[in-house]
């Protein structure tokens, strides 16, 4: 299991890695940059407001059904049908809810009310997407998932080039439905490409309506549902705190999501492991498997991908700003620097927010396939609580850089008490040997960092030789064997 999922892993990396920092850095950076931080910040805040009510889309569906199928695949055919029915009934529920809420929050009318069709349209479809692949996940059909993984950002990012680079669209008219109407259309080719593969490994299919059956799924899907609610409100709640509560017309969610952006990028990859994770870990507990290895070996691989991140946007925080954003129109050298001085001080915040995300998606993953909902949910729900109060209280005063610190704070605690959790209750051992070779790696990244930015005089030439040489450390510090993936990537013939 441990192999299969070194396996794996490289191969959903090296798809991810392809597209989808190129949406994010590529596509999405330059809407911003036509849109500015306003009409952006707006957008951003009414689609994190779509994403609050994105549990009423699944209930937990997705989970469930993806640790279902990996206990046993029969599952596919006795669930698929129910549980396609109850997405189409959940998605006609979440676009009331999200209009009726949204029109006494005040999207009600003009680009807002337009936005926010959009944004719902689009969370509706992606929900079915994720659904799809669960059942894929949950075969272990982990290359046919990781081309559908990139799929729809592939045909966006097409659309997108035309749109901004061919010369066929006017800029000048460019607008921000575009953007998410290009994305519409990439999420419908990959719904029909996911069923073309789900349907191959469905030996039979009823949509007969079964309210009792749609009742026990839903009473088993409960506590999953529970849990996306809580993690999504404090994971996604800043933008649109930051628009309800400042009078700016969006400016500081603007600025927020520039920051944002990369660890957007980062997350995007981090969380494939999660997907990853959850079938193996089930199959793993289910047959009674050796679990200490995948837990060290899925961890030292977070770990080696989110430190570096960490410690190099950390490090060159001020140049990465000032390469993702150019000057906007009429704008003096003194505003510039002022606008990425703003962007830099969010920017480190949220990439230490991202790297205490990025460990819960192997212990927080590892607890939801044992089927411990009971205590993360009471982790999620601390972290609810002190989001909105945190706030509350910053926002008004620090705005921008007051939202990215309760993101950290918040994301610190949920991460380190998922941990303790997950080895209290699954008993696996990480001693003191262990953590000796996490605190050595971070101490050899931080040391080559810092020196390789204050003696190359070119910043990128010093980021790429930081790189290269802290990726060498993973294997230095003996975080991962460089033999060991070698082997299990290319593994020798056996002799006859």
């Amino acid at each position: 299991m441990q192999n299969r999922f070194i396996k794996n892993i490289i191969f959903l990396l090296f798809l991810n890695l392809l597209v989808k920092p190129f949406w994010i850095l590529g596509i999405d950076r330059e809407v911003q940059n036509l849109l500015g931080d306003a009409s952006y910040g707006t957008y951003q805040a009414l689609f994190n407001f779509s994403y609050l009510f994105y549990i009423l889309l699944d209930l937990g569906i997705t989970n469930f059904n993806s640790r279902a199928v990996a206990q046993d695949p029969n599952n596919l055919s006795k669930h698929f049908g129910g549980l396609t029915q109850i997405k189409l009934l959940l998605g006609l529920l979440y676009a009331v809810v999200v209009f009726v809420v949204g029109y006494f929050c005040g999207y009600n009318e003009g680009l807002k009310l337009k936005l926010l069709f959009w944004c719902g349209l689009n969370q509706i479809l992606l929900s079915f997407i994720l659904f799809l692949r669960s059942n894929i996940q949950g075969l272990l059909l982990f290359k046919q998932d990781s081309i559908l993984s990139v799929f729809d950002r592939v045909l966006a990012i097409v659309l997108m080039s035309l749109v901004l680079w061919s010369g066929w669209f006017p800029q000048e008219r460019f607008n921000i439905i575009w953007y998410l109407q290009a994305q519409t259309l990439a999420y419908i080719c990959t719904i029909v490409f996911a069923l073309i593969v789900v349907m191959r490994h469905v030996e039979h299919l009823s949509f007969k309506i079964n309210f009792q059956y749609f009742k026990e799924i839903l009473r088993q899907s409960l506590p999953f549902a529970l849990l996306v609610l809580l993690m999504s409100v404090y994971s996604r709640i800043e933008p649109f705190l930051l628009e309800r509560l400042l009078d700016d017309n969006g400016v500081q969610a603007g600025v927020y999501s520039r920051a944002y952006r990369l660890f957007d990028a980062g997350n995007n990859i981090s969380n494939l492991f999660a997907i990853m994770l959850l079938p193996m870990f089930a199959a793993t507990l289910t047959k009674k498997l050796e679990l200490n290895n995948l837990v060290k070996t899925s961890f030292n691989v977070i770990v080696a991908m989110a430190g570096i991140v960490l410690v190099m946007c950390v490090s060159y925080r001020q140049e990465i700003m000032q390469m993702m954003y150019r000057y906007e129109e009429a704008e003096t050298t003194a505003d510039y620097a002022m606008r990425i001085g703003q962007y830099a001080s969010v920017f480190p915040l949220l990439m230490g927010s991202f790297f205490c995300l990025s460990t819960t998606y192997v212990f927080g993953t590892l607890l939801t396939a044992n089927g411990s909902l009971k205590q993360l949910n009471l982790v999620a729900a601390s972290g609810v609580v002190i989001n909105i109060l945190l706030n509350l209280i910053v926002i008004p005063k620090f705005k921008s850089v007051g939202a990215a610190f309760t993101s950290l704070s918040v994301q610190a605690v949920t991460a380190f008490l998922q941990y303790l959790i997950a080895k209290r209750i699954l008993k696996f051992k990480l001693g003191g040997r262990y953590w000796l070779h996490i605190v050595l790696f971070f101490a050899s990244i931080i040391m080559i960092t810092i020196l390789a930015h204050r003696l190359i005089n070119s910043w990128v030439l010093g980021f790429v030789v930081a790189f290269a040489l802290n990726c060498g450390a993973i294997f230095a510090t003996r975080l991962l064997s460089l033999k060991e993936i070698i082997g299990l990537v290319m593994p020798k013939e056996k002799k006859a």
